[in-house]
């Protein structure tokens, strides 16, 4: 939503400074500037990019126009599982969630957290070192140092579509100066013609220049920022779960456990030491 509302603001903002200081709407209606710039882009973007990333890039860009979800609500929902699953491993032993973690889509637990579940990478994180913990195989080192290299591996390749809009945009001014060149070159070899028809071609010469501008800061550089919080968020969430798993297999208590992965969240999202235990005494009586 902010994204449209965003690039609301930067046409209204510019088309309207340009009306009120008197220029006319029309004369900016270039369809073959737009071609040139438009077609030279995306000409080089696949170019630059092998499928994957192409594909990659398309799959991230529906989720800017998407609020976010990791909120206070689904990290209360995220630290009470992960409570609930700690004491039962504290009460029962490590087989105890056994089943619980082999099948999540048929576990009584998991399905009192439809939001968490829902998460396919987080679930999938979430288990596989809940496995590896059953097993017992792993020491809290090794599983450190794998869970890094897992979140490492996540985030470079949630910068890969962040990096390649990023190039874009660094691109599109250079091809709007292409255009503004070929439309001056058009402009050149029409220079017999009057006065009046050739400054509306040095005019539309000088949109490619503009629109090259705007497209590049106003409109595709800022979805690379905001693809780049995006994955700031999706990697919060696993350290959450990497911090709390990380202090049980220390020896700390579940609500001690839990603490520790309630304190490395966003203080925007982090809910508080009281709503986190309210929380966990709700669901206890559910």
């Amino acid at each position: 939503m902010f994204v449209i509302i965003g690039w609301i603001a930067v046409f209204g903002s510019v088309i309207g400074g340009f009306i009120f200081a008197g220029g006319h709407v029309a004369a900016l209606i270039q369809p073959s500037e737009l071609i040139i710039i438009g077609g030279a882009a995306v000409g080089a973007f696949l170019v630059a990019n092998s499928p994957k990333v192409v594909k990659a890039v398309l799959g991230a860009l529906p989720s800017l126009f998407k609020g976010s979800k990791y909120t206070k609500a689904l990290y209360l929902d995220l630290l009470s599982l992960l409570y609930e699953l700690l004491a039962k491993v504290r009460k029962e032993g490590l087989m105890a969630i056994e089943s619980d973690v082999e099948t999540p889509d048929q576990s009584a637990l998991f399905g009192k957290y439809p939001d968490i579940v829902s998460d396919h990478h987080l679930m999938e994180f979430m288990t596989d070192y809940l496995r590896m913990m059953v097993g017992g195989n792993l020491n809290a080192f090794e599983i450190e140092n794998l869970m890094d290299n897992e979140i490492e591996t996540h985030h470079h390749e949630g910068e890969v579509p962040m990096h390649a809009l990023a190039k874009l945009a660094d691109g599109l001014p250079a091809f709007g100066i292409v255009a503004a060149v070929m439309g001056v070159v058009h402009t050149m070899e029409s220079v017999g013609i009057p006065p009046a028809e050739l400054g509306k071609l040095i005019a539309a010469a000088l949109v490619g220049t503009f629109l090259g501008i705007l497209l590049s800061y106003g409109f595709v550089g800022p979805l690379a920022s905001a693809l780049e919080h995006k994955l700031h968020e999706g990697t919060k969430v696993l350290q959450c779960v990497k911090v709390t798993l990380l202090a049980s297999m220390n020896g700390y208590a579940p609500q001690v456990a839990v603490e520790f992965g309630r304190k490395v969240l966003y203080s925007t999202e982090r809910p508080s030491f009281s709503e986190l235990e309210e929380e966990v005494k709700s669901r206890k009586s559910k």
